[in-house]
């Protein structure tokens, strides 16, 4: 099996995937990307950078495995598995994920990163998972930070969309490039930073969109699913196989798990591939949105004006799902540094703030949103 390379590239950050199997490198490549500037190259043309190097390899995941639980290891969580981390004197970081069977060792200082597994699909989401992080901690290391936020581009506007977990960030996104001919630029998650101007530059954070069966066939997209399915394709491989058998069947009631809505989870290409929606790919702040949703209201445009939070920027304590375990961003947080943090609140302070109501009429939202930003 020949080695493929796949080249990852946001603003000044950059990292290459190499692997023996090109099912590894494919995925990065479909991943990042829409957002990323994700371009195949000749692996031998690498020789600088950071680089991993991926590989479905039983003996490597087995040597490194070994090597973690004969050393000194702590205990943490990584993408919702348990994983046991070791660092070396020197600097090098291993970690082991025995329930997915997969093992990483980290350069940190040269920035090699390796990873192995028994699966073939565990290693490749683990590959994006690490290069995410990788261009993660370049970014928050040249002083950009992390939002919880949604955004749009609409001709020169962007649109940040702030909100508590259901407050409507991805509604509010999706109904803008959907209805309105917005570019999508992100559903959860920015990069944001301040520019010597008194601007706050927009990158996109990739990452598998979850999408509620309801919006999805509100927004007319259910459809486009239907076809893709049928035809053989699929949605992102961590999607709760309840929701792939409503999404089969035709029936888009809600499913839930105890109190949690199970929803369909999107690849980033499928945006563009399966809805026809524009990617954009980087914006300059101008407006921030912080919606409400209420099933049979009417949009209505409230007389407040909303600060950010704490919880609307990506820090540790609101962050649990992706912590540092290979130090790639060199001891910087998760979010960024504090002085970024505050650069970007109080940059984004001074622009228009907009609070409403949608309900479930994506129709008037679209026409509400697109009359609001332009009045």
């Amino acid at each position: 099996m020949s080695t493929t390379a796949t080249h990852i590239t946001a603003d000044i950050a950059a990292v290459t995937v190499i692997s023996g199997d090109p099912a590894v490198t494919d995925w990065a490549a479909r991943y990042f990307g829409p957002w990323w500037n994700a371009t195949d190259i000749n692996p031998g043309t690498v020789c600088a950078g950071p680089i991993i190097a991926a590989d479905v390899a039983d003996g490597a995941y087995t040597r490194l495995h070994d090597r973690v639980l004969n050393s000194p290891h702590t205990s943490a969580e990584y993408a919702k598995a348990p994983v046991l981390v070791a660092t070396a004197e020197d600097g090098t970081i291993t970690a082991v994920s025995p329930k997915e069977q997969l093992a990483y060792l980290s350069e940190p200082i040269t920035g090699r990163i390796k990873i192995a597994g028994t699966d073939p699909l565990q290693v490749s989401l683990a590959t994006a998972r690490i290069a995410r992080d990788c261009v993660r901690g370049q970014l928050l290391r040249d002083g950009w930070t992390v939002l919880h936020a949604s955004a749009v581009v609409l001709n020169d506007r962007t649109l940040l969309t702030f909100g508590d977990k259901g407050a409507g960030k991805t509604t509010t996104a999706l109904t803008l490039a959907a209805r309105s001919g917005a570019h999508l630029l992100a559903n959860d998650r920015v990069f944001a930073r301040a520019d010597a101007f008194g601007n706050v530059r927009i990158l996109p954070w990739p990452s598998a969109a979850a999408l509620g069966l309801g919006l999805l066939g509100s927004l007319g997209l259910y459809e486009k699913v239907a076809d893709r399915l049928a035809a053989g394709e699929s949605l992102h491989p961590t999607q709760d196989d309840r929701v792939t058998t409503a999404l089969q069947s035709g029936d888009l009631t809600p499913r839930w798990d105890g109190g949690r809505e199970l929803k369909a989870q999107v690849f980033p290409d499928q945006f563009a591939n399966w809805f026809g929606l524009t990617l954009a790919t980087e914006g300059m702040a101008t407006d921030l949105l912080f919606p409400q949703i209420s099933a049979g209201a009417e949009p209505t445009l409230h007389d407040t004006s909303p600060s950010l939070g704490d919880s609307d920027f990506m820090q540790g304590a609101t962050e649990d799902r992706y912590p540092d375990i290979l130090g790639l961003a060199q001891g910087i947080t998760v979010g960024g540094t504090s002085s970024a943090r505050d650069n970007v609140r109080g940059l984004l302070g001074l622009l228009p703030h907009h609070a409403f109501t949608l309900g479930h009429d994506h129709s008037q939202a679209a026409a509400f949103l697109t009359k609001l930003i332009n009045a």
